[in-house]
């Protein structure tokens, strides 16, 4: 491509209005999905909320909707991998378009070796084979597009092996593994690929760590993050970043 070509694309993709983008946004029924799928939706994004309780996902698009934005209730177990590829293919159909995947779901796990054989498999199909059936699906569409952008929230614990959390961990390395070669193979394709390695976060699933709320990340600084690296010009990428919490860094 040319100098002057590429200029065009560059400055043809920031014209782009973001009220004509699309997101879908796994685990959007509580915690660090809910503030993010209720926060592009303030930014101008129409969002596919995907959870498995259909209840808890109509109170967030119910907030969505009350606030000017759009929002697409789509139930669904993400360990059960055959619905993944037919509730994207749903997006695209709607909306025409997908510009945006946060990955997102995710169940927390106690334990290494003594965790039975089915929890572990559970553990790494809802953290890692989830995610992965949600990119087979979605990239090919942004490749198609010529752009997208792909968020995958893994943790610090895929990053730090912790006594006591082998088979997350174990999950969530592989996730930071996936999102490293994806970042490689798709930034030349105009889709970018970061992985977010947050360590407590304020949510249900942190209440294991022992630390009061004000100790913690906050949901909201998850979705402050998000926005910056999307603020960023086209050129940009970030490949991963990791947020600790104070108390623990040592």
């Amino acid at each position: 491509m040319s100098v002057g070509r590429r200029r065009w694309a560059v400055q043809g993709y920031r014209r782009q209005s973001v009220k004509d983008k699309v997101a879908i946004v796994t685990g959007a029924s509580r915690g660090i999905g809910r503030t993010m799928a209720i926060g592009l939706a303030e930014d101008g994004f129409s969002v596919a909320l995907i959870a498995r309780s259909g209840d808890a996902l109509a109170e967030v698009a119910g907030a969505i909707e009350r606030a000017g934005g759009a929002a697409r209730v789509i139930p669904l177990d993400v360990s059960r991998h055959e619905g993944i590829q037919r509730a994207v293919s749903s997006v695209q159909d709607e909306f025409g378009r997908i510009d945006l995947l946060f990955n997102n779901a995710g169940i927390g796990t106690g334990g290494s070796l003594e965790v039975p054989v089915e929890e572990f498999e559970r553990t790494l199909s809802v953290n890692l084979t989830a995610a992965f059936c949600f990119l087979q699906a979605v990239v090919p569409i942004m490749k198609e597009q010529g752009h997208g952008t792909v968020i995958n929230v893994a943790s610090l614990a895929g990053k730090v092996g912790f006594a006591g959390y082998g088979a997350y961990g174990a999950s969530k390395f592989g996730l930071v593994g996936l999102g490293e070669s994806l970042f490689r193979e798709l930034s030349p394709a105009g889709i970018k690929v970061m992985t977010l390695c947050p360590s407590w976060v304020d949510t249900d699933m942190a209440r294991l760590s022992g630390l009061p709320p004000q100790e913690m990340i906050q949901t909201e600084d998850l979705l402050k993050t998000v926005r910056w690296f999307l603020s960023l010009s086209p050129a940009a990428c970030v490949r991963e970043l990791m947020i600790e919490c104070r108390s623990e860094i040592y």
